[in-house]
């Protein structure tokens, strides 16, 4: 595997949809299903083993459903920041899920019948670490989950303490959906510089994916 390519594990109940996913991500240079699995168990013994940088992983499965082998990953630290980052997979937006998906680190939502260019985008935005929101079906999940929050608790004001203006700053602007490229024209600082504030601001706030970071956000800046 080169360099450039980013490794895949794609984690769906489905055979016909597994297949499906496997031959869309393989026609593409840059990427690379490294494994499949059927279920949480499965997906989790995969990670461990495989370390993929992205992984597409389905909320329903039997046994072990996508939710629990999300909080599993987290628990063995194989979720974050240099390690693997998922992708939720849904036939449907299941609001109920979302809570639970984001407070345990997914990157973001992705529709079955999402697009090719939105599932292939979705997974370079993910492995890439500073665009996980930019499919359309997670920024509508999470707004309108958002819409249903009363605001910020105690313990999510608390994680804002040790970050500097500056990083506050970020954290607003990646709560609003920016992506780093847009960050740095905004701020008028260079990408580099962005992306160091980003990092420290997600070891800050305890947050391993952007969208979690944007979750935070919205409930702490608005």
């Amino acid at each position: 595997m080169s360099e450039q390519q980013i490794s895949v594990l794609v984690v769906d109940d489905e055979p016909v949809i597994r297949a499906g996913l496997v031959a869309i991500l393989d026609s593409q240079s840059d990427l690379t299903v490294v494994g499949t699995a059927g279920d949480g168990e499965e997906a989790v013994e995969a990670s461990a083993r495989l370390r993929p940088q992205v992984l597409l992983l389905d909320i329903r499965m039997p046994r072990r459903n996508g939710l629990w082998a999300l909080a599993e990953l987290g628990r063995r630290g194989l979720l974050g920041p240099g390690r693997s980052q998922v992708l939720m997979l849904t036939t449907f937006d299941l609001d109920e899920y979302v809570d639970d998906a984001l407070g345990d680190g997914a990157a973001g939502f992705l529709l079955k019948n999402s697009s090719y260019e939105e599932l292939t985008g979705a997974v370079r935005a993910a492995a890439a670490g500073h665009s996980a929101l930019s499919p359309a079906v997670t920024r509508r999940i999470i707004e309108g989950h958002l819409s249903t929050r009363s605001g910020a608790d105690d313990q999510d004001l608390a994680r804002l303490s040790d970050l500097t203006e500056r990083e506050r700053g970020v954290l607003r602007l990646v709560g609003d959906g920016l992506s780093n490229a847009e960050i740095a024209d905004r701020l008028v600082v260079s990408l580099h510089t962005v992306k160091t504030h980003v990092s420290r601001m997600l070891a800050k706030t305890g947050c391993q994916s952007r969208a979690q970071a944007a979750v935070l956000a919205r409930n702490t800046l608005a």
